[in-house]
């Protein structure tokens, strides 16, 4: 006999729950029947009292119930979790190779049944950020599985760092925090700061002051199809944020490479790489913000640059500010259309979910129009692996990229 409290939906939360997505948004909810506290697990039923899944229950969020198991035989104890954190380990062994499972994001939210949940590996430290309440209550146990099961690999992590200080955590009733996790069997020392080995280039991450978990890992594949396309061209990377995408096309052969970011800190990390990597005669870094100077450069006639990529932050987080966005992401790449010399290449992206993929193609239908243009499309990519799209869940499918040449 189950003891968890249950909680009846309506046909649109019965819809959407039957469709695969794990959400239950709280005026999704009809009634309740039993007892429970935010954190606590529950179960969610039809209006006609058919079982539709078991999830971790939130009264503070907007989201009511964030669904792990569609199997009500499940039992949601150690070893229940000890197995979800081993498919997720070995899923990024398998897609990830030996090479690159030492940096990479082992788990990927709701992507791995572990709502709210991410967990990115730098080298010897693992980076954690916790956005569901019930999550956080079992961390603990999290924790010990990643650890035991990476060991089993033989694999060696010298201590978990939690990433814990964003605004969201507050509205699922969490505090703010960042810190080494204070676990029995690793003792963590030291900086919170190692090195990576991403496509053959050195970063160094500070994994305590570094945005989101210290480096952004989905565009590892994307970096490295920049790099094949290099040799002999002259770049332009904007927004270069630690210099990753100059890097990939210095080490893929391009004549010179210029990496343009607002940011004094950006412009000081990606500084400090390009000198690690022993990459100082190709590119040069250059504070700017680049909606000035891709309009310097159009009314200037400059064409010195064959290769353009265009790697902004997202431009919009929520579904009311797209519109907007659009107009950021056409004036950049209308620029950069108009910038480029027949035969040129542009990669140009998008990292918010919000800006879907038809959006974001109508936007380079018109900008490629307005430039008087064409695109031939080299490729379409998206997120590196290790962050795996599920296809039930829209919001796991975020990253837009795509290569072409203009002609």
């Amino acid at each position: 006999m189950r003891s968890y409290a249950k909680l009846y939906l309506t046909r649109k939360g019965e819809k959407a729950a039957r469709g695969g997505h794990p959400w239950v948004y709280g005026e999704e909810v009809t009634h309740v029947e039993g007892a429970y506290k935010t954190g606590d697990i529950v179960d969610v039923f039809s209006e006609k009292d058919r079982y539709l899944g078991t999830g971790f229950a939130n009264d503070i969020s907007k989201i009511r119930v964030r669904i792990l198991s569609t199997n009500a035989n499940d039992r949601f104890d150690e070893a229940f979790w000890q197995r979800r954190v081993q498919y997720a380990l070995e899923y990024r062994q398998a897609v990830m190779g030996t090479t690159d499972f030492s940096c990479c994001r082992l788990i990927f939210g709701d992507a791995d049944q572990m709502p709210g949940l991410t967990v990115d590996r730098y080298n010897d430290i693992l980076v954690v950020q916790t956005l569901c309440y019930g999550m956080d209550q079992i961390k603990p146990v999290i924790f010990k599985a990643l650890l035991e099961g990476l060991a089993a690999m033989g694999e060696t992590i010298r201590g978990i760092y939690e990433r814990n200080d964003l605004k969201v955590r507050e509205l699922d009733g969490m505090e703010q925090y960042k810190g080494w996790y204070v676990f029995p069997s690793i003792s963590a020392s030291g900086m919170p700061i190692t090195t990576i080995n991403e496509n053959g280039i050195l970063y160094e991450v500070d994994v305590e002051n570094g945005q989101k978990t210290g480096f952004f890992l989905d565009q590892k594949y994307n970096r490295k199809a920049v790099g094949k396309l290099a040799a002999g061209r002259h770049v332009l990377d904007c927004f270069t944020h630690t210099g990753a995408f100059a890097l990939n096309a210095a080490r893929g052969g391009a004549a010179s490479v210029t990496a343009v970011d607002v940011s004094e800190d950006a412009v000081r990390m990606t500084e400090e790489n390009v000198r690690r990597n022993g990459m100082e005669t190709v590119v040069t870094v250059q504070q700017a913000n680049v909606f000035d100077l891709l309009t310097k450069l159009v009314e200037e006639k400059n064409h010195l640059y064959d290769f353009i990529i265009l790697d902004p932050p997202a431009f919009t987080k929520s579904g009311h500010t797209v519109h907007n966005a659009m107009r950021g992401y056409k004036e950049i790449n209308l620029k950069a259309m108009r910038l480029l010399p027949r035969g040129g290449y542009l990669a140009t992206c998008s990292c918010s979910h919000f800006m879907r993929e038809d959006l974001f193609r109508r936007m380079l239908h018109e900008a490629a129009a307005d430039a008087g243009v064409s695109l031939r499309q080299i490729e379409a990519r998206q997120q590196s692996p290790d962050h795996p799209i599920l296809w039930n869940v829209p919001e796991t499918n975020y990253l837009k990229f795509y290569l072409f040449q203009v002609i």
